[in-house]
C-alpha cells in the first residue's frame, strides 16, 4: 500500500509528543522535525486522499465531520502541548521529503505566525437579536401577508405612509444593530489583541429564530481570559444591548489569526508537484 504525508499543524520543535489517534488506516501521529519547526504529521493511505477521492468522501456530510473532527482533535492535543499553526484540513503531501521542502519554504512565515499566537487563545463572539424582538418579514410594497397592515390602503396617501413607515422601521433596526455591534466589538477589543469578522449564520445554521447581527473571532492572551470574561457580563447587562442576546464560546485553537497559505506545491492529492 503507498502511503502519503498528512500534515495537521506545524509547531515549535522541542514540544511533547503527541498521543491522538489520526485517520482511520493510517500509522500513528507523530513529529516530523523541520530545523527549528516541527511538523505534525500521519501517514495515510494515498488512494484514500487523492482529490478525486476526497471530493467523492466529503459530498457525504458524515464523512466529511468525521474527518474534520479528526483533524481538529490532533490540532488540539498539538496545541496543548506548543503554541501552533493549524494547517487546512486535508493538506497532504507524497512523503516525508515532499513535506520538509515544501514547509521549509514557508519557514518564515510559519515562524511568524506561531510567534503572533504564542501564549493566545481565539473566543468566538456572536450577538443575535433578541427573540422577544419582532423580525420584519421580506419587504413588500403591499405590506406582509395575514398582517393588518397589509389591507389595501384606502388612498394613495395612506399608502406612501405605510412604505414610509416600513422603511423607517426597518432603518431603525439596522441602525440598532449597528450600534450593539460596535458596542460589543470595542468592549471586547479592550482585552483582544486582534479581531476578524466571520460571515453571519442564518437560521438554517443557528437553528434559532435569531437573526444574527455580529459573527467575530478575538485573539486573547491566555492569560487575559477572566478579564473578557468579566468583559462579556457587563455587556449582558448594558441596557444598549436591549433586544440583543451576546454569546462567547472559548477557548479555541486560534485557527482564525494562524492560516498560512501554503501555496508552493501544496495538494490534496497525496503526490503535490
Amino acid at each position: 500500500m503507498t502511503f502519503a504525508t498528512y500534515v495537521y499543524a506545524v509547531r515549535r520543535t522541542g514540544g511533547p509528543e503527541i498521543h491522538s489517534p489520526g485517520h482511520d488506516g493510517g500509522g500513528p501521529v507523530r513529529l516530523l522535525p523541520l530545523g527549528s519547526l516541527t511538523a505534525v504529521v500521519q501517514d495515510v493511505p494515498a488512494a484514500e486522499f487523492t482529490e478525486e477521492a476526497l471530493r467523492q468522501r466529503f459530498t457525504d456530510r458524515l464523512d466529511l465531520e468525521r474527518c474534520a473532527r479528526t483533524h481538529h482533535r490532533v490540532v488540539c492535543a498539538a496545541a496543548a502541548g506548543a503554541a501552533t499553526v493549524p494547517l487546512p484540513l486535508a493538506t497532504l503531501y507524497a512523503n516525508d521529503v515532499r513535506t520538509k521542502v515544501v514547509l521549509e519554504e514557508h519557514a518564515e512565515r510559519l515562524s511568524e505566525a506561531l510567534h503572533r499566537v504564542a501564549g493566545h487563545v481565539e473566543w468566538a463572539v456572536k450577538v443575535h437579536r433578541d427573540t422577544a424582538v419582532p423580525v420584519l418579514e421580506p419587504e413588500t410594497d403591499a405590506g406582509a401577508p395575514g398582517d393588518p397592515a397589509s389591507e389595501e390602503p384606502a388612498t394613495g396617501r395612506e399608502y406612501l405612509a405605510r412604505v414610509r413607515d416600513r422603511r423607517a422601521t426597518r432603518e431603525r433596526r439596522q441602525e440598532s444593530a449597528l450600534d450593539a455591534v460596535d458596542l460589543v466589538d470595542r468592549v471586547v477589543r479592550t482585552v483582544a489583541v486582534a479581531s476578524v469578522r466571520r460571515p453571519l449564520h442564518g437560521v438554517e445554521l443557528t437553528g434559532r429564530d435569531r437573526p444574527q447581527v455580529m459573527n467575530g473571532a478575538y485573539l486573547v492572551p491566555r492569560d487575559d481570559e477572566r478579564l473578557l470574561t468579566a468583559a462579556l457580563d457587563t455587556l449582558r447587562q448594558d441596557p444598549r444591548l436591549s433586544g440583543f442576546a451576546v454569546e462567547a464560546s472559548g477557548p479555541w485553537v486560534p485557527y482564525s489569526f494562524a492560516s498560512v497559505a501554503l501555496t508552493e506545491g501544496a495538494g490534496r492529492d497525496g503526490a503535490p508537484a
